[in-house]
């Protein structure tokens, strides 16, 4: 018997050689993820080891909103094709990304005041509230603002994107005019209302959600509403846990924009999401 007879022959697979092969050019893997361009975009301004961290996450932030807001547009035109499995769908997927999103304030939640004012001053008059993909998701939550719009008129492109989120309807009055295509007695002047101003509780839509809420455990609309109120949960965390990181980081001083700060965040994270969902609880 000779050695290469003798020899055990490779699990399928466990090529190397063949897997280590050189690429002509970027790997099939960079070429769809582009790595190789996201690892290139943290460019710290300054020497603090905090920097890029915050860096890091910020960006990664940003790529949370951009598949949410990409999931609630999906959940949108399903829904406005009374598709409501595939908006399920589009809303699930969402709530796992949100859930992710919240998840991203981890590697900064514990940054002192000293730690944080080793790189603040870098960043100038940049501010989260400038980021036009949050914005996207604070339009398609139903919080609207000429002014957050008007803010991106710099940017031809970005102002016209977030211009057509802003002047559509938002998720939330989809969903209303799919209950009331199901028959649920949603007022016609919610229906008809001007969709670019922020939305604002109805009680006639509590009477439409308390209808759904009475009836089966498992009616796909009752499904629907606690979906949408998981997502306004999570939402309201991510506030709520922006207000901390601030709140720990820097205080109460100004915030780098110009706005108050912790005060003006506190104010933003008590509006509540999907108003209704919370208020029907209280009549059932």
């Amino acid at each position: 018997m000779t050695d290469s007879a003798s020899a055990p022959s490779a699990p399928p697979g466990d090529d190397i050689d063949s897997l280590t092969q050189p690429f002509m050019g970027a790997s099939p893997y960079d070429s769809y993820v582009h790595a190789s361009v996201l690892n290139t975009l943290q460019n710290p301004l300054t020497e603090a080891p905090d920097e890029m961290g915050f860096l890091v996450t910020t960006q990664v932030m940003e790529l949370w909103f951009t598949l949410i807001v990409h999931e609630w547009h999906a959940a949108k035109a399903s829904l406005s094709k009374d598709d409501l499995d595939a908006a399920m769908d589009s809303l699930v997927r969402s709530r796992r990304a949100v859930k992710a999103l919240n998840a991203s304030w981890a590697p900064i939640a514990a940054l002192t005041p000293a730690q944080f004012n080793g790189f603040r001053a870098a960043f100038g008059r940049a501010s989260g509230f400038q980021s036009a993909m949050y914005r996207h998701t604070e339009f398609l939550l139903g919080d609207k603002s000429a002014g957050m719009l008007r803010l991106h008129q710099g940017d031809a492109a970005v102002h016209e994107k977030l211009g057509e989120t802003y002047r559509a309807p938002s998720l939330y009055d989809e969903v209303l005019h799919f209950l009331y295509r199901q028959g649920l007695p949603v007022p016609v002047h919610v229906l008809n209302r001007d969709v670019t101003t922020p939305y604002t509780s109805e009680p006639g839509v509590v009477r439409a959600w308390r209808q759904v809420y009475a009836g089966p455990g498992h009616h796909p609309l009752l499904v629907l509403g606690e979906l949408l109120t998981d997502i306004a949960e999570l939402v309201a965390r991510w506030r709520f846990d922006h207000v901390m990181v601030v709140r720990r980081a820097m205080g109460t001083r100004s915030g780098s924009a110009g706005s108050s700060g912790l005060a003006w965040l506190e104010r933003r994270a008590a509006r509540p999401v999907f108003p209704e969902l919370w208020e029907v609880r209280g009549d059932l």
